[in-house]
This record gives C-alpha cells, structure tokens and sequence, in this order.
C-alpha cells in the first residue's frame, strides 16, 4: 500500500498466500527485506518458499517458467512510510547511517541503480559530479550501499550533526509588517505544490483549519497519487467568507490566485501550470533543485533549471513570480531540510498571497501538535525572508571560519589543482608529465583555433582522470589524507564506529549467478591497512605491484597509453574544421567511470562512442559533430 494506509481487516502475508492457494495458484513465493521475522510455523500455505528481496529478479525469471498461474507476494513497510514512523516513535529506527567519501566516489551511478533510491544525491565537485546521502531524507534502506564501489562506510552509532538551528530572530520578527491580505469578495484559490513526504499536505491542511478558525468557507483537495514515493503532491484550497460561496474543491484551469510551489519540478509541471494565470496568479516557488527520479537512471541527467522557471514565468507573467531557495535557507537556519515548506507559506502569507491572520496560522500550527515551536520559527523566517531577505542571509549563511574552496575559475587554476593531487598520487614527475601534456594542447590550440579553449580544457580534465585512477593504494590514500575524517566529523557527532564497504579483487568472492565481485564488509581496523597501503603508493605499476597485475589495472594504464596517443594525433591534425570534434574526442574519458563491472561497462560504451567519433574525425571533410551525434 504505497499511501501508507492501513490494509483493510489486518489480513497477514501468510493469509494471503491460504487464499491464493485455495484459489488454485500453483505457484507463491514470498519476497521480503526482513524474511527472518517468519518463523516455520508462520501459517504459510504448503508449498510457500521465503526469501530475502535481494533474490528478487532470480525468483521473477525462475516464475515466468513456471507453467500455469504464479504468485508473488512482496512483503515490505514502505521506505517513507518507515521515516514517518520513526519520527513518531512507533518504528525501529537503525542506530546506523550511510556516508559516500566523495574523493573516491566515480560518480558512475551505480548505487542509484542498486537502490532507486532519491537521498542519493548528485553533488557538483572540482573532479566531477559525484554522490552523497542526504541524510534529512534518507529513509535507512542500505540498498544503496549494494553499489559496486569502495566510497561507501557504514556508520554505526553516533548522530547526524545537523546544522544548529539560528538563535534569535525574535527582534526581527517583531518589525515585520503585517502585509495586506487579500480580499474575498470572491473565492480566494491557491495551489500548493510539493514532493510527497515533505509535509505539503500538511500546509493545505493548516492554511484550512486557520481559515476554520475565522469562521470562513474553505475547502481542501489533495491530489496525492505516488506521493509516497517521492511523487507530486498538489492541494488545491479554496477560501472564502461563508462556505456556501464556494461549490467546487478542485482549482479550475487558470483560476489559482495564489501559486506556493514548495517544489520547482512540481511546480513546473502541467498540472500547475494549467491552473495559473497571467494577470490573475501570483506564485512564490522554491527554486532548490531537488533530485528527481530520473536520475536514478540517468546520472548525467542536467537539471533543467532554466526550462522549469521559464515555463512558470510564461504561465504567471514575470512581475507576479518570485523564486528563493527556500530548502537552502530552511536547512541553515531550523536544522532540517523538512522546514522548507513552513517557511514557504510564512513567505507565500507575508507576500499576500494567503487570506487567513497570521494569530489565526499560528493557533492551527498549535492545534497540529506537531513541531510547534520550529514550525511557527520556520513560518516567522519565511515572513522575514519576503522583507529583508539580505538579513536573513545572513543569519543563514555567516562567513566561514575557513573559506570554501570553489571549483576552479580559470584554466590555470584547474591545471594547478591537479597537478597538487598528482603529485600526492604518484610524485612530482607523474604530475609534470601531465602538465607537459596539457600545455602542449593549449599552444596548438592557441595557435590553429585563436579565442578557443574548449580542447585545452578538456585534455586538463580527462588526462587527469585516467592518470589519478583509483587502484588500492589511491582508495587507501583517499582514506587517510585527512579528508575522510574531517568530512565525517563534519556530519557525525557522539560515539560512532564505521565499517566499509569493500571488494578486494584479490580476496572477495564472485557472485555465483552474475560472476560480479560480492562487497563485504571490513570493520574499523581497516583504516590500519589504508595506511599501509597508501604509503606503498610508490609500487604502483612497477613489478612488485601485486595489485597491477589484474585486468582491471593492466586496462587502466592503457587507457592513459592510448589516451596520450589520441591527444597526439589530434595535435599534429587540429584544424578549426575538425575542432569541435577533437573536443568530443578528448571528453570521451567522462563517461568511464566506476570499479570493477560497471567501469567495464561504461567503458565498452565509451569506446564504441570513441570509435564513431574517430571516424568522423578522420574522415577528409569531418562531418559536423551534431550529425556525427545522429
């Protein structure tokens, strides 16, 4: 039941299979993330088998051979609906965490795909974009920790250290002016838009009870569907002076006064844009990009920012649209990113775009009996936010104590950063053959295509991606250089231990079935070996590098073999004809990602794409790169 509500008359998992048995199923099989709470005398049907959902796909393909009817019964809490409980008390709740080291992370996607999973989210990075956890979301699932790659560590124990929640405020809320409300000479309509789990439900149902409070009409309509899954959640709320002024629930096409999109996507979609208005609708939308579920299957998947805003700005008119990260300020200043969407009607209320008192929200917020207290924080930041929202940057965001390192500006900047981390790979000649290389590039470039830059800086970036791969002693060196603990010291707080996530090529099984390498994992002594490793650093490549004797090792030194001979080739041939795809060239190395299988896999990707791309660029007249894309 993926809304969360409860199955009518309790009827259990073994029940269902007496019933599918006495309805002449030849076949049921019971798949479930904890198969060990069936105990043998559960009461399943004769015949019935149990197992773990990780033997899902094997148990699907062994059915649809089955002849005659089968039956599969997945027996699992849903994973939002799980947070939900443990919120309240009424779950279990792991005393563990994930955490991605995110120098070690390839970026290639893979745990998206064990896990499906959107608290895994895409992170920009100097070296690309790579994963992390939001930890406000996670539902504590751990599939994603099935992903083929050493960057993930458990942690056991301890806390999240969430950012501390801005002290004060209080003088600043008591200058806020209260803003003009909107009359209801006719129904007032707004739109509330959001992902399910976030609580916009929660936000229609206030802004209903408030206006309940004031003795008005109002009427609330939520449109839920996968909600739980992370899926568009829209209440359409109608409010006026006496009930019987309002006859319809549902917000008509281009009838929404008010827009408060606590999510851009949703907010972008057709759904609301049909409901809004130019000259009629006023929309305040949170522009935080937020992780859709396409990324799970696409990590390239660009954001599309600019599409999205345009699309409301087309339906609302540009004068009557504002946007604000809401979940960037929410989080900074209460804590938690779940205090987004409070802060999004206190906004949406001090805009005027809400016709209840604030006395009136605030005595619902209570009656609610949920969060008061950071709930009517949260609304009193909103309001602040639509006044001086410069000073609640500043609440928000001090000045660091340490400044953040920003990706890099410039050319030169991006070179000098990776010759720093070459030279800790390897050494200082590792580092300068690089740079050789990259140089060279950029005189060519200068001088056979003057004003472009685009080769140069491709070279800088994937030359150094195939040279720093990530054998056992760079995963070891990213363990311990320091940057490993100061991050999770950053996110975790109190007693905790980690444990890692590991494949070993030279120790860890294959899986019968797929031949893949199996993870296990190694506990805290492991940081013990990290450093061995790292400081044999200087064996790599050399004949007492045990470890470069593999496959996957003598292919990754190739890789560089050939990727300076192709930078060669495309030196001595540069012309401003062929320039365009001598970049698409030199970019091939972005799409070679991951460890062991997965990087296999993109690899024979990518040099399938490499080889069309030659080709082309080979050929007397190369064809433009758009066509070569056909």
């Amino acid at each position: 039941m993926t809304g969360g509500q409860p199955v009518e008359g309790q009827i259990t998992v073994p029940q269902i299979t007496q019933q599918l048995a006495a309805e002449g199923v030849n076949r049921i099989v019971v798949v479930s993330d904890e198969p060990h709470k069936y105990p043998a005398e559960a009461g399943f049907a004769p015949g019935v088998s149990v197992h773990h959902r990780d033997e899902l796909d094997r148990i699907q393909r062994d059915l649809r051979e089955q002849k005659g009817v089968t039956a599969l019964i997945y027996d699992q809490t849903c994973a939002a609906e799980k947070r939900r409980r443990r919120k309240r008390g009424t779950f279990p709740d792991p005393n563990q965490r994930v955490f991605i080291n995110e120098l070690v992370c390839e970026g290639c996607g893979d745990c998206s795909r064990a896990s499906n999973c959107l608290s895994v989210v895409p992170v920009e990075t100097e070296f690309g974009r790579k994963r992390a956890i939001d930890q406000s979301s996670c539902n504590k699932d751990f599939s994603c920790v099935k992903g083929f790659c050493p960057s993930f560590v458990t942690v056991h124990g301890g806390k999240v250290r969430k950012s501390k929640a801005a002290g004060g405020g209080e003088e600043l809320f008591a200058k806020l002016p209260e803003p003009k409300l909107p009359k209801l000479d006719f129904p007032h309509n707004i739109l509330v838009t959001g992902v399910g789990g976030t609580g916009v439900v929660t936000i229609g149902a206030i802004i209903g009870m408030a206006a309940h409070l004031e003795s008005k009409g109002c009427s609330v309509l939520d449109m839920t569907g996968l909600s739980q899954k992370g899926g568009a959640v829209l209440s359409h709320v109608r409010i006026a002076r006496s009930p019987d002024q309002i006859h319809a629930v549902r917000v008509a096409a281009g009838e929404a006064d008010s827009l408060i999109g606590c999510d851009l996507v949703v907010a972008a979609g057709a759904e609301a844009v049909s409901r809004m208005r130019s000259g009629l609708t006023r929309a305040v939308v949170n522009s935080h990009e937020t992780t859709v579920g396409d990324f799970t299957r696409n990590p390239d998947l660009q954001f599309p920012t600019s599409e999205l805003r345009n699309a409301i700005v087309e339906a609302a008119g540009a004068d009557a649209t504002e946007f604000i990260d809401a979940t960037s300020l929410a989080t900074a200043l209460m804590g938690d990113s779940i205090a987004t969407n409070m802060f999004m009607l206190g906004y949406a209320w001090q805009r005027g775009l809400v016709p209840v008192s604030r006395e009136a929200i605030e005595r619902a917020i209570e009656l609610n009996q949920v969060a008061v207290d950071a709930n009517k924080r949260s609304f009193n930041w909103g309001r602040a936010a639509a006044v001086d929202p410069a000073a609640v940057e500043r609440v928000a965001r001090p000045a660091p104590a340490v400044p953040i390192r920003a990706l890099s500006k410039s050319l030169d900047e991006l070179v000098a950063r990776r010759v720093e981390f070459l030279t800790g790979y390897q050494n200082a000649a590792y580092a300068r053959r690089y740079e050789e290389l990259v140089r060279k590039v950029q005189a060519v470039e200068t001088s056979r295509t003057p004003g472009q830059n685009g080769l140069t800086e491709a070279v800088a970036r994937y030359a150094f991606k195939l040279m720093a791969y990530k054998d056992e002693y760079e995963v070891a060196r990213l363990y311990t250089d320091g940057t490993f603990a100061k991050a999770i010291s950053q996110q975790f707080e109190g007693d905790y231990k980690i444990e890692f996530n590991l494949a070993p090529p030279l120790i860890a099984e294959r899986d019968s079935e797929t031949g893949h390498l199996k993870k296990r994992k190694f506990g805290p002594w492991m940081m013990t070996a990290f450093r061995l490793l790292a400081s044999l650093k200087g064996l790599r490549g050399t004949a007492f590098d045990i470890f470069g004797r593999t496959q996957e090792r003598r292919m990754e030194r190739q890789l560089i073999a050939d990727y300076f001979a192709l930078v060669e080739e495309i030196v001595a041939t540069l012309t401003p004809a062929n320039h365009r795809i001598a970049v698409a060239l030199a970019s091939i190395p972005e799409h070679i990602r991951g460890f062991g299988h997965v990087k296999e896999a993109h690899l024979k990707t990518a040099k399938a794409r490499e080889a069309e791309l030659l080709a082309q660029y080979r050929a007397p007249t190369p064809a433009p790169l758009a066509q070569a894309a056909e």
